[in-house]
């Protein structure tokens, strides 16, 4: 079920207004599928991405990360499949030559005009570039379709330069480019995107134990930082591909536009065993108490820090009687606090506030606001998530305190300036 009352054009204009998200080249008209990360957009996304990376490599044992490269040899994607298949069907509407990828149209109608589709049509979407400098002599590669390629190409180097053995996993961020046909529905479909991947390398005999812990595991961390769990879901794929047994997404349900975030899948042996052909390279393992050679086989959680920074957004935004607040959670949120004097125009209230300010931005991320009225501030904090506001007025000059606002609850309690930071870090961690 969908999101009472979010639709995804209240997303983006909250994005644009408050400076999360910006559409990429907008002066120049912009560039469909392609999208900067403002100041506030780049510091949730950040925190994102260190939340999982943290839980990733300091929670799990035998979990290491790599920093892979975007542009590989044009062979690794010969190997990996994605030459012959990483495609789209596409229909072409003989009327007014809009275009749509086959899986999202019924019938042989356009879906604007009216008018008569082509045959489909496969068009291969991975981004062709050219390494060179001489004319005639530039080599054909690619920028890489998905970011998890590099790891199954450093799966060697990450066993030989350490002591991890089988069971061991390799986790990594980084950039992938699609040549989408249809990009759209905001960051849910980009030309330009953010993957996080883990690739777990398992005996054969252990991959069933290893999905079913893995499919969990990351169900568990994606409920531990969304506003509404039960928003989340598993999604069971009975289309499978040929080597895979299994294959699950897991899911925003209550999203306004597409609803996958990230596909736990069963690969097997067909990466490395890929690579091992038509590198020559050995890439069998050698278990060290058995000695035992066999491929690893891999479980696979694959998925979009885009896409599950805009579901978090449409799952955090609450409109209530008077305002517009995102109830991130306080891990999520680009700023931690914010600090107003009450009044601008009174030296004495800006300059504690400012000593308040400098106090805590030690130990978290603030804001200073003196613009407007106090309660145009307020609101203003609420609708970016920023989980407490704190208010130097005049009984601060005398007693030493200030009033800490809650942003769920709207809240306030007076609190000694010296008890804030102490305060502040249990509240964020509660």
């Amino acid at each position: 079920m969908k999101k009472e009352g979010v639709t995804i054009e209240k997303i983006v204009s909250l994005c644009k207004r408050r400076g999360f998200i910006f559409p990429g080249s907008e002066i120049y008209g912009g560039l469909q599928g392609f999208y900067d990360y403002g100041p506030l957009g780049v510091e949730m996304k950040n925190n994102l991405k260190k939340l999982w990376w943290d839980w990733m490599t300091k929670e799990h044992e035998d979990v290491v990360g790599i920093d892979g490269a975007i542009i590989t040899n044009p062979k690794v994607w010969e190997a990996s499949g994605h030459t012959k298949s990483f495609v789209d069907p596409l229909a072409e509407c003989k009327k007014c030559h809009h275009r749509f990828k086959a899986d999202d149209i019924s019938g042989e109608k356009c879906p604007d005009c009216k008018g008569q589709l082509t045959e489909p049509r496969v068009y291969n979407i991975l981004v062709p570039t050219q390494l060179g400098v001489i004319e005639g002599e530039k080599i054909n590669v690619y920028l890489r379709g998905e970011a998890c390629q590099t790891i199954y190409l450093d799966y060697k180097n990450v066993l030989d330069s350490s002591r991890l053995k089988i069971p061991f996993g390799i986790c990594q961020i980084g950039k992938a480019f699609r040549n989408e046909i249809t990009p759209g529905k905001f960051l849910y479909r980009q030309r330009e995107f953010e993957q996080w991947d883990l690739q777990w390398f398992c005996h054969p005999n252990e991959m069933e134990k290893w999905f079913e812990f893995w499919k969990q595991e990351r169900m568990n961390w994606f409920k531990s930082i969304f506003t509404h769990p039960k928003n989340l879901g598993f999604y069971k794929h009975e289309k499978l591909a040929h080597y895979a047994k299994k294959a699950f997404d897991i899911e925003y349900t209550a999203s306004p536009v597409g609803k996958e975030m990230e596909g736990i899948h069963w690969r097997g042996d067909w990466d490395l065993s890929g690579h091992a052909k038509f590198s020559g390279q050995d890439l069998n393992y050698t278990d060290p108490d058995t000695k035992e050679k066999f491929i690893p086989n891999i479980v696979e959680t694959s998925g979009g820090v885009d896409r599950t920074f805009m579901f978090l957004l449409i799952d955090a935004y609450c409109e209530e009687k008077d305002r517009v607040v995102l109830k991130l959670k306080p891990s999520l949120a680009p700023y931690k606090v914010a600090v107003f004097p009450l009044l601008k125009n009174k030296p004495e209230l800006v300059e504690k506030a400012k000593e308040v300010y400098k106090m805590l931005k030690k130990d978290f991320s603030v804001a200073f606001d003196d613009r407007g009225n106090i309660g145009k501030r307020y609101y203003s904090q609420d609708e970016i998530g920023t989980p407490f506001c704190i208010t130097v007025d005049f009984d601060s000059l005398e007693k030493d305190d200030v009033t800490v606002r809650d942003r769920d609850t709207t809240k306030q309690e007076r609190v000694k300036i010296k008890d804030l930071p102490e305060l502040l870090k249990k509240k964020l961690n509660e």
